[in-house]
């Protein structure tokens, strides 16, 4: 079993012994989560730390949705708990990286798809800058964000 899904178990064990009841909802449906990924497909399995990572970060991502709906809805109260939901699951998530980390590692993609290629990167190779990029990232940034970068470093270059 992974390290972090231990670490969550243990989590909410203390939660529940802590009488903590947004942790231990949070944590629940986390856990949940985790499982539903181990069983979706054609056979059930473990997954790694970094797929439990990748699970928690999409659950973050609903939780921010969902507080961004509840919130232009008037629901406030709601849109708190979201938040606070997903603060919960952040913190099981590695650091998030900087915008001058991302722009290094974006340089770091385009000089690496450069010598693949034999010529500097274009707009019409942002593709595969934009995959060496979350290579290197390792979901420690977001998508749009990377993409974001990418495009503005090509702009900039080409």
């Amino acid at each position: 079993m992974s390290e972090l899904k231990n670490r969550l178990r243990a989590d909410l064990t203390a939660a529940m012994k802590a009488r903590d009841t947004l942790t231990t909802a949070t944590l629940r449906l986390a856990l949940a989560a985790v499982t539903n990924a181990e069983v979706a497909g054609t056979q059930a399995r473990e997954l790694s730390d970094a797929e439990v990572v990748a699970v928690l970060q999409k659950e973050v991502r609903k939780r921010g949705e969902a507080a961004e709906a509840f919130a232009g809805a008037g629901r406030a109260e709601q849109a708190a708990t979201e938040r606070a939901e997903a603060a919960v699951l952040s913190a099981y998530l590695p650091q998030a990286l900087s915008d001058d980390e991302v722009a290094g590692l974006v340089a770091a993609a385009i000089e690496a798809v450069a010598a693949d290629t034999g010529a500097p990167p274009t707009m019409r190779q942002m593709g595969l800058v934009i995959k060496d990029v979350q290579a290197r990232a390792a979901g420690r940034a977001d998508g749009s964000r990377i993409a974001a970068a990418v495009k503005l470093a090509l702009a900039a270059g080409g």
